[in-house]
């Protein structure tokens, strides 16, 4: 046990003061489960056609014929063509003659257009989308992914600048800021009078989002003991944030106005302000940073809320020249200082990035899987709540390295299986991607904890900032995973399930943090490749410098 947990350990694993710390930490990640996700309903596309205006003279005929059938992509029927009509001059010339489509006028020798006078769209589940209200469809059409992937720049922003601000200011004001920026940007994105100042605001709420999550990650972990942590950073943060997931799509199912729902999707956070009275800095950063004082206030109010007499003296002076060494300015740089650092952070990136891709493009796809787009959506989400338990049961008492590796293997192989499957077998593809989706989101839940737990407390908020910007490269392709469905229906599937069965097997090379606590240094990390290593690591010079100073602190106390 390093010297931060043997310190406080007189204060139990779950008081009163931990009850507190756990919960209100997990309130505040509600509404990230909103923002992300809202754009499956706020940007859906409904069945749409060429509008054919009232004032031109059509016989009911010709009106219910100048759309031309063309054949869908997915399911191969023929059907009302989506971005054409027959030239509206040949048309009301053949209605103003008498003629009759198809007995009188061979159609197929009618000259077609483009929709030069907008879009009808169906009404019926949507009264308004973005899509609805700016036309995003046909030769358009490609805004819609690009919207998803401008606000995931907003979120690959996020994860990189507030991770180390988080490591330079503090994990609690960080916090607060984020939900601030987060709450005030989807209220602004109520006004939005163009797509392009949608998007603009869409990309600062990203930023904001993110840097709620981690640094809310960060802050619950460094606080909590390590079997509680263990429950906070995979089943605990991943349930409520799947709690606002769930909530998502039935607010859309009772507000089908874009606007309203953006509107409604911001009084979830509102909640989160007052918090900021109740929920204490992390005292391993303050220690980080000398503020022993502060530290040390925080723990005897929490050893107060216990119940339980604390110590005169709660952090000795070794710990406190030790700290000396961690307030050392840290950076991005850092993670690639050594060579075990650095191959750790490069199959970390990739392992987040592959399992962003597939979590998102999967949660994507349920507006396109055949039934009910809000129950769809619903299941979606609650089938990751028996993954969140699975990721803790994992993590509690499985292989770090076999967890993220078994449920990245076998979410792969799901995914792999579905365009193996005969068209006709709609609910059994639906069946095997939920698995697949089920799959994901346990690797999900156990990558961040992991993550969490293999980085030392210096580095830990930029490392997860970085991990995560790592992911948001993957969130930003993904909507074009999902666009790939115009080519070919199982074309994501084939991408992301070899992607994921690959990364799969290469986190196996990672070390294994289980029983491990958490570092505080550097050169207190596990080493690389773990199992596989075969050759004794050697200290390098950045090490080397680092154990020294580490050394002198103790002796000088």
């Amino acid at each position: 046990m390093n010297d931060y947990e043997a310190a406080t350990g007189f204060l139990g694993e779950w008081g009163r003061f931990q009850q507190e710390v756990f919960f209100l930490v997990c309130l505040t990640m509600i509404p990230n489960g909103f923002p992300a996700l809202s754009i499956v309903f706020v940007g859906k596309t409904p069945p749409h056609r060429c509008l054919i205006p009232v004032h031109v003279n059509l016989t009911a005929a010709w009106r219910n014929s100048s759309i031309p059938l063309e054949v869908d992509s997915q399911s191969g029927a023929l059907e009302p063509s989506k971005c054409a009509r027959y030239k509206l001059e040949d048309v009301a010339n053949f209605s103003d003659r008498g003629l009759l489509p198809g007995a009188d006028v061979n159609l197929a020798n009618v000259s077609t257009e483009g929709c030069m006078d907008g879009w009808e769209y169906d009404k019926s589940v949507y009264t308004s989308t973005i899509v609805t209200e700016w036309d995003l469809v046909c030769d358009d059409s490609w805004k819609y992914p690009l919207t998803t992937s401008i606000y995931f720049c907003g979120v690959l922003t996020g994860s990189l600048v507030s991770g180390q601000l988080s490591d330079r200011y503090g994990r609690k004001i960080v916090l607060f800021l984020a939900i601030a920026l987060q709450t005030l940007a989807m209220f602004v994105q109520f006004f939005s009078q163009t797509w392009v100042m949608f998007c603009v605001i869409h990309y600062i709420t990203g930023l904001g989002a993110i840097s709620n999550y981690v640094s809310a990650f960060v802050l619950g972990t460094e606080i909590l003991g390590p079997r509680v942590r263990t429950i906070f950073s995979t089943a605990g943060v991943s349930l409520f944030f799947n709690l606002g997931a769930m909530l998502l799509p039935l607010l859309a199912f009772l507000i089908r106005d874009w606007r309203m729902l953006m509107l409604c999707l911001t009084l979830p956070a509102v909640i989160s302000f007052p918090l900021w009275w109740f929920i204490p800095e992390s005292p391993r950063w303050l220690l980080s940073q000398g503020r022993v004082s502060e530290a040390e206030a925080i723990i005897r109010n929490a050893a107060k809320k216990n119940k339980v007499a604390a110590p005169s003296v709660i952090f000795s002076p070794p710990q406190i020249e030790l700290q000396s060494e961690q307030r050392r300015a840290h950076n991005i740089c850092d993670l690639f200082r050594s060579r075990n650092i650095r191959w750790i952070t490069v199959t970390l990136w990739l392992a987040w990035n592959t399992v962003s891709i597939s979590y998102l493009a999967l949660s994507l796809n349920t507006a396109n899987l055949h039934g009910n787009a809000f129950m769809n959506c619903f299941l979606s989400a609650v089938v990751e709540i028996p993954a969140y338990t699975l990721s803790w049961v994992m993590f509690r008492w499985c292989s770090r390295r076999l967890s993220l590796s078994a449920t990245l293997f076998m979410g792969g192989v799901f995914l792999l299986l579905i365009q193996l499957l005969p068209a006709n077998l709609i609910v059994l593809a639906i069946a095997l991607e939920m698995m697949g989706k089920f799959a994901v989101t346990t690797a999900f839940a156990v990558v961040y904890a992991y993550t969490a737990e293999v980085y030392p407390t210096v580095l830990r908020n930029t490392a997860l900032g970085t991990c995560s910007m790592a992911s948001r490269v993957g969130s930003i392709i993904a909507p074009y995973f999902i666009y790939l469905r115009s080519y070919s229906v199982s074309l994501p599937y084939i991408l992301m399930g070899s992607l994921t069965v690959l990364v799969g097997l290469l986190s196996l090379l990672l070390p294994d943090t289980c029983g491990k606590p958490l570092p505080d240094t550097i050169t207190q990390m596990q080493r690389f490749p773990g199992c596989c290593q075969k050759k004794p690591h050697t200290i390098t010079r950045v090490e080397e410098k680092e154990n020294s100073a580490e050394i002198k602190s103790l002796v000088v106390t």
